[in-house]
């Protein structure tokens, strides 16, 4: 069964929160695609995930590698599907993975019900991301997926909310 993990920003940035939860996802020998709905976003993350510490990155593909090889350049499309870490812009699960973090309001994939894990990363302090978490939160329980929703404390420490 798919497992959902709402994740409420509130006074934070996705570029502080995204590298920790990416970095977990690593440390279990997860495969992960993080979907936006913007290529600005991608381009920004693509470059903050090699830099965003001094003494650490992480590694990872872009979407476009995987469609780039698609049209005949072999070579880049094996790096993305060779990488535990693509970023996407469009639905498509390039690297097998079996986590997906959705991000800036992107809607819950079709093939939702084959990843073990998503992870819906939504900015508490837009209304519309709001509406849209919701909607996404009653379209997941109708089926029949587990839910659970975090925030983070005074501290930043994600904890569980009921």
């Amino acid at each position: 069964m798919t497992e959902v993990l709402f994740y409420h920003l509130q006074n934070m940035s996705l570029e502080s929160v995204l590298p920790p939860l990416l970095e977990k996802s690593l440390e279990r020998n997860w495969r992960v695609v993080v979907q936006s709905t913007s290529q600005e976003r991608i381009d920004a993350l693509d470059a903050h995930l090699w830099t965003y510490r001094e003494d650490s990155f992480l590694p990872h593909a872009t979407w476009r590698a995987g469609a780039a090889g698609r049209a005949g350049d072999a070579g880049r499309a094996e790096d993305a599907q060779d990488q535990q870490i693509v970023l996407a812009g469009e639905e498509g699960n390039t690297n097998l993975a079996n986590v997906r973090f959705l991000i800036d309001n992107a809607a819950l994939p079709s093939d939702s019900g084959t990843y073990d894990r998503m992870v819906l990363v939504f900015n508490g302090d837009d209304g519309e991301a709001l509406a849209i978490a919701r909607d996404a939160w009653t379209d997941c329980k109708a089926r029949g997926f587990e839910v659970t929703y975090w925030q983070a404390d005074e501290r930043g420490r994600w904890q569980r909310r009921e």
